[in-house]
């Protein structure tokens, strides 16, 4: 693999903006498809390093992946030029286009190559994967679904994405399965709205962003450095309450969404889809309370010259980002009162 400057990844990194907004902008299924082969030639090298093992198999994992997933959705789009249109076709057509997209954005269950690639990555690279690449395969999925195929994939999604995430003791992992978990709630916004997809989803990378910042500073990768290494209890509170965001926890911002997309399930009848996705909701925010009380609770007595020096800018930003996941409550019975 060749070593790429800084100067590179930013330039690699303004393509994968510019190819995502190639895909939203395009206006025939070729056009979606060469955004995203763009999208995927530009990230390789993002991840890739000569300096590191773990994110080279990764890149060959991610290059692998979505190389078939693409000749697999141009197959599809080829073919669905010459078939006639009829009901059994269309279905099966429309089943065969949302398949390459589920394995592109890492949904259940093509879900398998995900967990193991991140695995390899950084923390920015982490947070590009788990955010931005998700944005061109929902797009494309909102103009051409099986409503029948996704209500059975958001299931899917909701149940590996929170039994999976249970016995992981990596940091990583554990964001992967997470946002397995959370793809099942932007399909559900897909299906009901677009905009409601849209608002969902800038929730969720504002939380997973504070997230992967922390980790990122903290400089933390498995969830016993949590209690290994001496932090200040504020960093850990904040911690706390992000996760409990992320998790959609009513006093916390990231309910606001998922309250949003619940009353639309409700309104719509959607009684058994909407218990499936709360039921494991509660599911992630076990492990997300068990991450947080090993790292406030267990006292680890050894290793005591691991003593994490925080900056100040750095302290006030997760605080700050702690305040505005508290005031979700105050901002939800705004709206909807």
């Amino acid at each position: 693999m060749f070593f790429f400057t800084n100067s590179n990844k930013m330039f690699f990194f303004f393509i994968i903006i510019l190819s995502t907004l190639i895909t939203i902008s395009a206006n025939t299924w070729f056009g979606c498809w060469i955004g995203l082969e763009i999208n995927l030639l530009s990230f390789i090298p993002l991840i890739s390093s000569s300096k590191n093992s773990l994110s080279s198999e990764a890149s060959l994992k991610y290059f692998l992946v979505q190389s078939i997933a693409s000749i697999n959705f141009l197959f599809v789009i080829l073919l669905k030029m010459f078939l006639m249109k009829n009901f059994i076709t269309n279905n099966i057509i429309s089943i065969m286009i949302n398949s390459p997209l589920l394995m592109k954005m890492g949904s259940a269950p093509f879900h398998f190559w995900f967990p193991n690639m991140i695995e390899g990555l950084s923390w920015l690279n982490c947070f590009i994967l788990l955010s931005w690449q998700k944005i061109s395969p929902m797009i494309i999925l909102s103009y051409y679904y099986n409503k029948n195929f996704l209500i059975i994939i958001i299931i899917m999604n909701a149940i590996i994405g929170a039994i999976g995430g249970l016995n992981q003791t990596s940091l990583r992992k554990l964001m992967a399965f997470s946002s397995i978990n959370n793809l099942s709630w932007m399909m559900m916004a897909i299906l009901i709205s677009e905009n409601l997809w849209l608002f969902y989803f800038l929730f969720y990378t504002f939380l997973i962003s504070i997230i992967c910042i922390s980790f990122y500073m903290l400089n933390m990768y498995f969830i016993n450095q949590l209690y290994i290494m001496n932090m200040n209890n504020m960093i850990k509170i904040s911690l706390l309450i992000n996760f409990f965001s992320l998790g959609g926890l009513p006093p916390f911002l990231g309910f606001f969404p998922k309250w949003m997309i619940i009353n639309f399930m409700l309104k719509n009848e959607l009684i058994i889809l909407s218990f499936i996705l709360i039921l494991m909701s509660l599911i992630m925010l076990f492990f997300y309370i068990r991450i947080s009380f090993s790292s406030i609770m267990i006292n680890y007595l050894k290793l005591k010259w691991f003593k994490i020096n925080i900056k100040n800018n750095f302290f006030l930003m997760i605080n700050i980002y702690s305040l505005i996941s508290i005031s979700g409550m105050i901002l939800s019975t705004f709206f909807f009162y």
